[in-house]
């Protein structure tokens, strides 16, 4: 019998730290098998994850998806050697700390957060097909809550720069905004449901890396934030969970319920700035 056609499959990127590593465990500890997408490895003495890359329960994919060449080379070895995914968990990317580029030329968070997971949806849409469940969340996050204005015209080459509220957030708020104006698309033509969750806060916080929290906010996070089984428990029920049938392809999902997206109005112009790049860029 062929167990791995048979397995249920879900795709993480961002794997091993944080909400995904977090995410990576439950799903292994309920026989799931895992493909990684990451840029560096996974610790050593992690006894559960070296177990499950022994027995191939869980299989790493080595990309910065940033980096166009790196997430080309990656995306390329899943086609050819994975059968299905079930669920596509687009997790990758936190807040940087200061204004930063991607090999592309463009914003560090924009590449990162909002085109990289539309590469990846579109290069794997053929073995989400092959997938029982066909479902895709995207990690964003609640803290473009707080902006006022939104131009998209600042997305690539942003003149300003303000840690986690500034391109972090704008960032988010356009992988929501494509997330919403292409679930019908993926839905009616390929059955897949597309969600934008965020995952709360969450104490992802890692000794010698800089993060793009404010240092404020750092001391809250370490004093009062749950762990990132938190986080990684909300992006599982947008899935998994016993209410996921009540959720709309291209719902934005906010402490597990559905929540209006701000400027929706300049969804279509994400979208299609996305695709772009995507097409011209990526393909090429």
């Amino acid at each position: 019998m062929d167990t791995k056609s048979l397995a249920r499959v879900a795709c993480i990127t961002g794997a091993n730290h944080g909400i995904g590593l977090a995410l990576t465990h439950r799903l292994l500890e309920e026989q799931w098998q895992v493909i990684a997408i990451i840029r560096s490895s996974f610790a050593t003495d992690d006894i559960q994850i070296q177990q499950a890359i022994q027995d191939q329960r869980l299989r790493i994919y080595v990309a910065d998806v940033s980096d166009f060449e790196q997430l080309r080379t990656a995306l390329t070895q899943i086609q050819a050697r994975e059968i299905h995914i079930d669920i596509l968990y687009n997790n990758a990317g936190g807040s940087y700390p200061e204004l930063s580029f991607s090999p592309q030329g463009r914003e560090l968070h924009f590449d990162t957060q909002t085109v990289a997971p539309y590469i990846i949806l579109k290069e794997l849409e053929k073995l989400l097909q092959q997938g029982n469940l066909r479902t895709v969340i995207n990690t964003s996050s609640a803290v473009f809550a707080t902006r006022l204005t939104f131009d998209p015209d600042q997305l690539e080459h942003p003149t300003t720069f303000k840690p986690l509220i500034g391109a972090y957030a704008t960032a988010k708020l356009a992988l929501s905004l494509w997330t919403s104006e292409r679930a019908s698309e993926f839905e009616h033509l390929k059955g897949m449901k597309l969600l934008s969750v965020d995952p709360g806060g969450n104490n992802t916080l890692r000794s010698g890396k800089k993060s793009g929290i404010p240092f404020f906010i750092q001391i809250l996070t370490r004093l009062f934030f749950p762990a990132p089984t938190h986080g990684a428990s909300l992006l599982y029920d947008a899935a998994l969970g016993e209410n996921r049938s009540l959720l709309v392809a291209g719902d934005y999902i906010v402490k597990g319920k559905t929540t209006r997206l701000k400027f929706k109005q300049s969804a279509s112009i994400i979208s299609e700035r996305v695709h772009r790049i995507y097409e011209q860029e990526y393909k090429r």
